[in-house]
């Protein structure tokens, strides 16, 4: 015997009472127990009222589809957030407003002791997403969600445009550790092709996260130079060297003066010593190609980049040096180097 009732039964149902059967005999027809026509037909009952204005009642077989359908749309758990509006509207701006992921939002309310009547996790807020549950927000306002990208075998071959290049593999093994302050990793954040020649150079700290992000007029070795002038201009030759111990990038063109980028505008010797990843292995700068997509959140591709002025260059370098990180125990790189008292930073 089957244990649901099915819609074109309820007709049935609704058929054969107008033609006198019994609950008895109408199980028996549909071959159901008696017990689930009875409470069927219990629910299924409404008040009508004849020509004489009689009340009577009967066995609607609409009326007792709809009930199933409201019952069946209802089950399963409730929403955790339930009534919460306070959170609900909290996650909303956050994530539109603010370009926080669900992680970050939820430790930014951590770490400024912002209280909710409702507890989430960061995968149930991204399960609420999925489901289309915000009226502000969607999934496309979120950051990209993205899975964990298997490393390519390393290429053991040098660049053909970069044969000179101080090689990756000869960085010291405890730069890798992440465990001293002062080793970078500098890339290109670039315009839309055919728009723009600005670009904007990005200097990524390998340890603590901290982000310095320069607009350059174009993507040549001179502008990248010339930036890197004016950085040591404005700390100080010896502040500089200190800060920037080592930078790692990649083999782009606008890379290749090694010894523009290492040599002290101001002082005798370098300020500096300068790394060449692998051809093909973005992920020798892991650090710089994650918060490339932070960036990316403010200046989508297409964005041409000599619209785009110092100011909004600055309030992004802000945004995301006071971002909120996991890898950091919740708190910001800015908070992470107060917390390590340095004097360089």
């Amino acid at each position: 015997m089957g244990k649901y009732i099915t819609e074109a039964e309820r007709y049935q149902i609704e058929i054969l009472l107008k033609q006198k059967y019994t609950i008895s005999q109408i199980a028996e027809i549909l071959g159901h127990k008696y017990n689930t026509l009875y409470k069927e037909i219990k629910k299924g009952t409404v008040k009508q009222l004849d020509t004489l204005l009689s009340e009577r009642y009967v066995y609607k077989a609409d009326y007792a589809q709809m009930l199933y359908n409201q019952n069946t749309s209802n089950r399963g758990r409730n929403l955790k957030i339930g009534s919460d509006y306070k959170l609900v509207h909290y996650i909303e701006d956050m994530v539109k407003n603010k370009h926080y992921s669900p992680e970050a939002l939820l430790l930014h309310a951590r770490n400024n002791n912002i209280i909710f009547d409702t507890k989430l996790c960061c995968k149930t807020i991204y399960n609420y997403f999925d489901m289309g549950l915000f009226l502000d927000v969607s999934i496309e306002d979120l950051p990209m969600k993205r899975k964990k990208a298997e490393k390519k075998k390393r290429s053991s071959t040098v660049a053909l445009n970069n044969r000179s290049g101080r090689s990756i593999e000869k960085r010291p093994e405890e730069i890798k550790e992440r465990k001293q302050y002062g080793h970078w990793e500098m890339d290109t954040v670039v315009s839309a092709q055919g728009t723009g020649k600005s670009c904007l150079l990005v200097l990524s700290e390998r340890m603590t996260r901290e982000e310095i992000i320069v607009r350059i007029k174009n993507k040549k070795s001179a502008s990248v130079v010339h930036a890197l002038n004016m950085l040591e201009r404005k700390l100080g030759p010896r502040k500089f060297r200190e800060k920037f111990k080592t930078i790692t990038c990649d083999n782009g063109v606008e890379f290749l003066d090694s010894a523009g980028i290492e040599k002290s505008r101001y002082t005798k010797g370098n300020r500096t010593i300068v790394y060449y990843c692998h051809p093909y292995s973005s992920y020798e700068r892991g650090t710089n190609e994650n918060i490339n997509r932070m960036i990316r959140r403010f200046f989508p591709k297409g964005t041409n980049f000599d619209t785009v002025t110092s100011k909004q260059v600055e309030a992004v370098q802000d945004w995301i040096n006071n971002y909120p990180r996991k890898i950091l125990g919740g708190i910001s790189s800015r908070e992470y180097i107060s917390s390590l008292n340095l004097s360089v930073a």
